[in-house]
């Protein structure tokens, strides 16, 4: 079985790198070199995994870089989408592709950790667009070229985008609610050094993400205070924008939400933490919500 992996960032060359160790036969491609001449080597790969940008912008979630390489993908071949996608989208590109099987499959890499993250899975999961026995038995060949990990499935690809999001928003709630004690204890004249401690040894919180002055893994980062890094200010505000648009919508929820984007929006800008990424998302002026 050959593999393919399209985009070389972080993600791609991380997992890349972990195929062609465990002896697998690996074609890259992303536009950079020295991978920028393999693009019709794609369509010989029996399975292409997809990692490549997919930006929240100004005007919201942009896929346009992930449709524009699915034609690289050999007629009855299976893409497997590492990149995050809002949900539906698997869905909606399996519409629009139907001459190959797309599957979706969210990483859990962190930038810094993005090595062992992808040989070490804690989770493999993998989201099929319609359930029946050929997207089924698509998604158990994807489960048996990736590492073993203690915990797999396979679901519906809108349930496994939207796992994907679950895990970066709830970290990112956290980092709000660190950054929210940190503050009523300055406020009080308490150390919220002992309070992280504490709180930290209460098996149901755990200590990550509780620090409210640290770098992001974004590349030349400065510390600062604030959910930053490339994943947490953009799908954050993909969601949001992607849920107050939403038929049904419930107005507290988007409130809640929308609250915690403009404080988050305060910190990094504070603390000069990651404007750059903010800039990508809400505009030069950071005013765009």
């Amino acid at each position: 079985m050959q593999i393919g992996f399209i985009g070389q960032g972080f993600i791609g060359k991380n997992y890349a790198d972990d195929f062609e160790n465990r002896g697998l036969s690996v074609v890259r491609y992303a536009k950079e070199d020295p991978y920028a001449q393999n693009g019709a080597r794609i369509a010989a790969c029996d399975i292409v995994f997809i990692a490549v940008p997919t930006p929240t912008t100004p005007t919201g979630f942009d896929d346009s870089i992930l449709r524009a390489v699915l034609p690289l993908v050999g007629t009855g071949k299976t893409a497997v989408i590492k990149s995050t996608v809002l949900p539906g989208t698997t869905k909606n590109l399996q519409e629009a592709f139907p001459d190959i099987f797309i599957l979706n499959s969210p990483e859990f890499l962190t930038e810094k950790t993005a090595a062992y993250d992808a040989a070490h899975p804690n989770r493999n999961i993998v989201g099929i667009p319609k359930k029946d026995a050929e997207y089924e038995k698509r998604a158990q060949e994807v489960l048996s070229v990736l590492p073993k990990a203690a915990y797999e499935l396979v679901a519906d690809s809108s349930e496994t985008e939207l796992v994907k999001y679950a895990g970066n928003i709830f970290l990112y709630f956290k980092l709000m609610y660190a950054n929210v004690f940190y503050e009523m204890a300055q406020q009080v004249g308490a150390d919220y050094g002992v309070i992280k401690d504490a709180i930290a040894a209460d098996p149901r919180i755990g200590p990550s993400h509780l620090s409210v002055v640290h770098q992001s893994g974004h590349a030349g980062a400065n510390p600062g205070r604030g959910a930053g890094g490339h994943c947490f200010i953009k799908d954050f505000a993909a969601l949001r924008k992607f849920y107050e648009k939403y038929p049904g919508a419930d107005p507290e929820t988007v409130a809640l939400l929308l609250a915690l984007e403009i404080k988050n929006k305060e910190l990094l800008t504070k603390s000069g933490k990651d404007l750059d990424l903010l800039a990508e998302v809400y505009g030069p002026s950071l005013s765009q919500l």
